[in-house]
């Protein structure tokens, strides 16, 4: 599932979780102060070094969700790989949180491939959720930059990708929440986009 439908009038930003603690956590913030609810698509390995913080994103009302648990490149790896990368996470959010979170997505691949669509299945997800929007955010191109590619291509039911490790998207976090709105469109999780 690449968006949502563009009768919505939603937007869903959704973040690959990585990076420095302290980064993540400015985001994190702005987002609660600015009433924005995100998915955090976590990854396993840093989900597991920072449990604290992951328990107060699930208690801020943030949406927590499955990208594998270290991140490798998914596409090249056999079935019973991929499907120990999507059960590893899975396992690693329901010890954190008891919940294994409701979508999956791939990382190091962006159109998922039949095998990561039968062992995401196998694993209890029956949606993959890929995204429409990508700033590239993850390149470091700067604060305007990413806060532009995000603002030119926004649309109704768009599931925009970002990163929280990263300087420039924090500080474009705040901008782009004006843009969605700016548009007419309010913002919500991927759980509120696809139902």
């Amino acid at each position: 599932m690449q968006s949502g439908p563009a009768t919505s009038d939603a937007v869903a930003l959704t973040f690959h979780t990585n990076g420095d603690p302290l980064v993540c956590a400015r985001l994190f913030e702005e987002a609660k102060a600015m009433g924005v609810p995100i998915t955090l698509f976590l990854v396993g390995t840093w989900l597991e070094g920072h449990t604290d913080l992951v328990r107060q994103l699930s208690a801020d009302g943030h949406e927590l969700a499955n990208h594998t648990y270290t991140h490798p490149s998914l596409g090249t790896l056999g079935a019973p790989a991929v499907l120990g990368e999507i059960e590893r996470c899975r396992a690693a959010l329901m010890s954190v949180t008891g919940a294994p979170g409701r979508w999956f997505r791939p990382s190091g691949i962006d159109v998922p491939t039949e095998t990561i669509l039968r062992e995401a299945g196998a694993a209890g997800y029956d949606t993959v959720v890929g995204y429409d929007i990508d700033p590239l955010d993850y390149q470091d191109p700067g604060v305007a930059a990413v806060e532009d590619r995000v603002r030119v291509r926004l649309h109704p039911g768009a599931i925009v990708s970002l990163h929280t490790g990263h300087e420039g998207t924090v500080s474009a976090f705040g901008d782009i929440v004006r843009s969605v709105r700016s548009a007419g469109l309010r913002l919500t999780t991927v759980s509120g986009l696809l139902g």
